[in-house]
C-alpha cells in the first residue's frame, strides 16, 4: 500500500485525483498505476484512466507470465464499479484498499446475486489498510480550490467532513 499511496502523491503534485494502484504478485510489483486527465488542466478530462485501469493496461502489456489470480491489487481508494468489474473480468480476485468510495464504490457489488459470469466468481476484500494516509491526500485534493473535479459532491463533503 506504500507504493500505491507514493502513486497517489505523485498524481497529487500534477493536480490529479490522488488514486495509486500497485499490482503484486508473490510479494513482487508487476504494474502500477495513478490517475491521469482528471485535472482539468488536460485537453479532454475523462473517467476512463483510472489508476486502477491503467495499472492493468500496464500488466496485460508486459506478458510477463503473472497470473492474474495470484495478483492482489492495492489501491487508494476503493475501485469504482468500472474498475473493479474490469479487473474481476480479467481474472483478478483480491483487492486492498485505503479509503471507501462512498460515491461509487465497486466492492459492495453483489456478485453471487448477478448472472453466471459474475456469480461464480469468489473475490477477497480487505478495507481500510492506511486510510488516514490515503484520506489526507483526498482531504488536501478536495481542500485546494484550484481542483474541480467532483467539487462538491457527496465525496468531497463526505471526504471533508472526516
Amino acid at each position: 500500500m506504500e507504493t500505491a499511496l507514493q502513486q497517489a502523491r505523485e498524481a497529487l503534485a500534477q493536480g490529479q485525483f490522488p488514486v495509486g494502484a500497485v499490482f503484486v504478485s508473490a510479494g513482487e510489483v508487476v504494474a502500477t498505476g495513478q490517475r491521469a486527465h482528471s485535472s482539468g488542466k488536460e485537453q479532454v478530462v475523462n473517467e476512463i484512466d483510472h489508476a486502477e485501469i491503467l495499472a492493468l493496461r500496464s500488466f496485460l502489456a508486459q506478458d510477463t507470465g503473472v497470473e492474474a489470480g495470484s495478483i492482489v491489487v492495492y489501491s487508494t481508494m476503493e475501485p469504482c464499479l468500472m474498475c473493479y468489474a474490469t479487473m474481476i473480468l480479467n481474472g483478478i480476485r483480491n483487492f486492498v484498499y485505503a479509503y471507501e468510495d462512498v460515491m461509487g464504490g465497486g466492492t459492495n457489488l453483489p456478485l453471487a446475486q448477478l448472472h453466471p459470469l459474475y456469480s461464480e466468481m469468489r473475490v477477497s476484500i480487505t478495507p481500510a489498510i492506511l486510510r488516514d494516509e490515503s484520506l489526507e491526500l483526498f482531504q488536501r485534493f478536495f481542500s485546494n480550490p484550484e481542483n474541480i473535479y467532483w467539487k462538491e459532491s457527496l465525496l468531497a463533503n463526505y471526504t471533508l467532513s472526516q
